[in-house]
């Protein structure tokens, strides 16, 4: 059995109870995703050897692609990696705005000691850095011109490291925030390192203490994150993990949304190698990859990530790694992992309850609404699932057998079209035409 913290095992049952893929714990419950998980193992060891790579997810709803991409970011900070974690929404995500890109990659930083908003952090380490390196130099930080002399290396190392394409009002921003932090200016620090996240909400006076003007703007963002990789790096990470997760939600959008939006996922593509250390992982639906209304309307990009089949076989190396759908042997496992790992100290009476003919009966139950389709309950299953082990915990007379209806707890709209044989857009006539190529 996985060791897990009991502060984990919590989080798991409470974010399962939600109907939503917990964040930390999810080796304790992994089941048949090996392969899959060994083809992003290669992909972390190329992205720690200074490659940028990306890759494509590939799965129908309820396959496990979400909880694949955490997994995927928990085995990069594992071994070294910063992350940030990021869902596509209709609203304030549009790949063609790198602005918008950016703002919610930066927002999203990870590290295994920082759950959110880590940029604040991988700045410290990376200052920390350049203060030792500086007194390794034979600086004597009781000098009177320490921090010039910190400033300068902060200045001179962020130039190196990207090549001299850091933009100048990064530099203003960071000089200003090492400054700001040495004369115990924490909030004015604060919004600048706001700023440079990406908020648009920071006021003209703190801006004018770093001698800038404007926001981030979607032409120079890349470039901004080009910076932001350097600097994690410098800070001793080996690299970042990107995860955009629900890709298919593009397909959603307006018809020129969703053609810039598709160029520009291109462009992060044909632009990977110059973002050593990088790891882009998105997900998405066979909707997403195969119809014109997405990857396929795009000929550039279909070429670049289109998948190849020999028989019924998928190279796992190629750009879209495809995920196994869940059959009810696999779901059956997963549920049984559960009970392992389920806190309780009437172990003996849930074990009794909760057995394995029980979990048989379960999956028959759920997947009725479904056709019986396993493949697309997981996440019902399981919110099921999870509120029958409380009740055979916490109920002594509860007979999960004779008790329970299990009817399918609120459909999501996408189960909802599922279920309604509904595809996962209203087609448009303009679905069979394809996008123009833009730079």
């Amino acid at each position: 059995m996985t060791k897990i913290s009991q502060r984990d095992i919590e989080h798991i049952f409470e974010r399962l109870r939600s109907g939503v893929v917990p964040e930390r714990g999810l080796e304790a419950f992994a089941v048949g995703i090996d392969r899959s998980r060994s083809e992003i193992g290669r992909q972390l060891e190329l992205a720690g050897n200074n490659e940028g790579v990306f890759k494509f997810l590939r799965g129908g709803y309820g396959c496990g692609k979400t909880f694949m991409a955490r997994l995927a970011l928990l085995d990069a900070q594992a071994q070294g990696f910063a992350t940030s974690f990021v869902v596509v929404s209709d609203n304030d995500l549009h790949f063609h705005r790198f602005d918008d890109v950016y703002r919610k990659v930066v927002q999203e930083l990870a590290t295994d000691r920082c759950d959110r908003g880590a940029l604040g952090f991988i700045l410290d380490r990376w200052i920390a850095r350049m203060e030792d390196a500086a007194i390794d130099g034979g600086a004597n930080p009781d000098a009177e011109d320490f921090d010039a002399q910190v400033q300068q290396r902060i200045e001179s190392d962020l130039a190196s490291l990207t090549g001299g394409k850091a933009p100048e009002d990064m530099t203003r921003v960071l000089r200003s925030i090492f400054a700001l932090k040495q004369q115990n200016k924490f909030p004015e620090a604060s919004a600048l390192l706001s700023w440079l996240s990406g908020s648009e909400n920071v006021a003209a006076s703190s801006k004018r203490i770093a001698g800038i003007k404007g926001d981030i703007g979607s032409k120079e963002a890349m470039d901004y994150l080009q910076g932001i990789l350097a600097i994690t790096k410098a800070a001793g990470y080996k690299g970042l993990v990107i995860v955009i997760d629900e890709a298919e939600t593009m397909l959603r959008m307006k018809t020129d949304i969703r053609a810039k939006s598709l160029n520009g996922i291109r462009q992060i593509c044909d632009a990977a190698d110059r973002y050593p250390g990088l790891f882009w992982v998105f997900t998405g639906t066979p909707e997403f990859f195969d119809t014109n209304r997405g990857v396929a309307g795009l000929s550039p990009l279909h070429d670049r990530l289109k998948l190849i089949k020999t028989g019924n076989f998928a190279n796992p190396r190629q750009p879209q790694l495809v995920l196994t759908p869940f059959d009810a042997e696999r779901l059956k496992n997963v549920a049984l992992k559960l009970r392992e790992i389920y806190p309780t100290e009437q172990r003996k009476q849930l074990t009794k309850k909760v057995t394995p003919e029980f979990i048989d009966l379960l999956v028959n139950k759920v997947t009725q609404g479904f056709g019986g389709d396993v493949g697309i309950v997981p996440r019902q299953f399981l919110r099921q699932l999870v509120n029958i082990l409380d009740l055979a915990a916490t109920e002594p007379d509860f007979d999960p057998m004779t008790d329970g209806g299990y009817d399918l707890v609120e459909l999501s709209a996408e189960e909802i079209r599922i279920r309604d044989s509904l595809p996962y857009f209203e087609p448009e006539s303009s679905d069979t035409e394809q996008y123009a190529v833009t730079f």
